[in-house]
């Protein structure tokens, strides 16, 4: 089944109106007719069963079956993501927000291969963003997850201490698994975690001192992994605890 994100105000007591480029892809990519079944999210977690019951060239109307269930973690997660080369940082962004992800912070980091001025970044944002939204669309999310702008390492550990209960940080020096376990079950209770990751270079040891005491570092196993690997893996291992602690 097809979703599709609206604004607050397009939602009315029995029937949502869907404007935009969406009306396209719904007539002209996916062929949908009068009758099918589609799921709307105002981004803020209404969610919508609805019916398809009229089309034009500017607008399509779907009735209002019944409210669907929200998909949300019970707890936010942000990712601050040491910006990698290349099309990693869309593939960290599409699967970090089907994994359940609330925001995302491109970071600057000492070993980034790719150095953004603030055009770039820019413009680097708003693509990121319109990733974000289409993989909300995929994976049935009640939000659209944001990605804000790009900030320097002190800026963001600054913003992670102020908006978080919990700072996980995976390093790849880090020895032992302990920290991990007691550091997950944390991770259960609290409301907010940041994680931050680090580029292809890995952490400088300057950046490790700045942050570990503010933080729980942890390892995640003897092997080495690839910047969107490490944000794929701590998003997975956190949206299942997650899911454990809210049915516990």
């Amino acid at each position: 089944m097809q979703q599709f994100f609206v604004d607050k105000s397009q939602i009315g007591k029995e029937y949502i109106t869907i404007t935009g480029d969406d009306v396209n892809h719904i007539k002209n990519a996916l062929r949908m007719k009068i009758g099918d079944k589609i799921r709307i999210s105002s981004g803020q977690g209404d969610d919508y069963m609805c019916t398809i019951s009229e089309m034009s060239s500017e607008f399509v109307q779907a009735d209002i079956d019944y409210d669907a269930s929200n998909t949300e973690l019970n707890q936010k997660i942000y990712l601050f993501q040491a910006i990698p080369k290349g099309q990693r940082m869309q593939t960290v962004i599409e699967k970090c927000v089907e994994l359940g992800v609330s925001h995302i912070i491109p970071v600057n980091m000492k070993y980034c291969v790719v150095k953004l001025t603030k055009e770039k970044a820019t413009a680097r944002v708003a693509k990121y963003q319109a990733i974000a939204k289409s993989a909300a669309k995929q994976s049935k999310r009640s939000i659209i997850p944001a990605v804000g702008e790009v900030m320097d390492y002190e800026d963001a550990i600054s913003f992670a201490k102020d908006n978080c209960d919990l700072i996980i940080v995976p390093y790849e020096n880090y020895e032992g698994m302990k920290s991990f376990t007691n550091t997950m079950k944390l991770a259960g209770k609290a409301s907010s975690v940041a994680v931050f990751i680090g580029p292809e270079g890995g952490f400088a040891p300057e950046e490790i001192d700045k942050i570990k005491e503010h933080s729980r570092v942890i390892s995640l196993g003897r092997r080495i992994l690839r910047t969107d690997t490490a944000a794929i893996c701590m998003l997975s291992l956190l949206m299942i605890n997650s899911e454990i602690n809210e049915e516990i």
